[in-house]
């Protein structure tokens, strides 16, 4: 089966799965048809899919990391003992694991084609790792605390583990306690690496996107957090300060510089 068919394929499954969506017309432009499959992704609830569909999902999903350069530690300079700053996409990145900024329900965004870090990292990975959320926070029963974090498989991403944490939302003046949330969030997730003999992690910008701390707080919190962190298990995992933003590079590498 070529990618192509695949693409068609995963589309097509996804339609028939919900009376609501048959008649959605697939648009003649790969492009499109990405974000289509993307979007039937996004919105699909967490429940059980075929074997089939899994199997053709991962052929395609690891065919389209192929395309990307995919970057690992070895790559990477760093600025201080064990901390190394890069630019760019976290889906791409070979460390053990990477840090998904998630919302308090933990099974991903749902909003189609959304441009927050959670739906890229449950889109990269796949159907299953909404599954697997599923599955923990069934378990749970309540809602994914602040400043926790979860651990579950990457999937079809090049790490091999998700941290999903969630984050302070801010509605006005960032308080004392949003802080301290911040700072539990890269404290657990640094704890929970390091208990699960993770050698490297990569964080993203927690809370500073649709949750909307201030970028330059969140930075000092995250690598204050994490310094103090390292200095107190000095065999605990490397870490990535991961960006996107040429704003966000600027902030981390005038701290890092220190």
């Amino acid at each position: 089966m070529t990618q192509q068919e695949r693409l068609i394929y995963l589309i097509d499954y996804l339609k028939k799965e919900n009376d609501d969506l048959k008649n959605i017309e697939v648009p003649d432009e790969e492009t499109e048809q990405k974000r289509l499959l993307r979007s039937l992704m996004n919105i699909r609830p967490a429940k059980a899919i075929g074997k089939d569909f899994l199997d053709i999902q991962d052929a395609y999903l690891q065919a389209e990391q192929k395309k990307k350069r995919l970057i690992s530690l070895a790559d990477f300079v760093p600025v201080q003992k064990g901390i190394y700053l890069w630019q760019g996409d976290i889906t791409a990145l070979k460390t053990d694991g990477i840090v998904n900024a998630a919302n308090s329900a933990l099974l991903g965004c749902f909003v189609p084609c959304h441009g927050c870090i959670d739906n890229a990292v449950h889109s990269a990975a796949g159907i299953q790792l909404r599954l697997e959320c599923a599955r923990i926070m069934e378990a749970q029963k309540t809602p994914e605390p602040v400043g926790k974090a979860k651990i579950t498989k990457a999937y079809n991403l090049p790490c091999r583990y998700v941290l999903h944490t969630v984050g302070p939302v801010i509605y006005g003046r960032v308080t004392d306690a949003d802080c301290a949330s911040l700072a539990d969030c890269y404290r657990s997730c640094m704890e929970l690496a390091d208990a699960n003999g993770l050698k490297s992690i990569a964080f993203c910008c927690i809370s500073t996107g649709e949750f909307h701390f201030p970028n330059e707080l969140a930075a000092e919190i995250a690598v204050q957090t994490v310094k103090e962190c390292r200095k107190k298990d000095q065999t605990g995992p490397a870490v990535v300060f991961n960006v996107f933003k040429d704003m966000d590079y600027e902030i981390y590498r005038r701290l890092l510089k220190d």
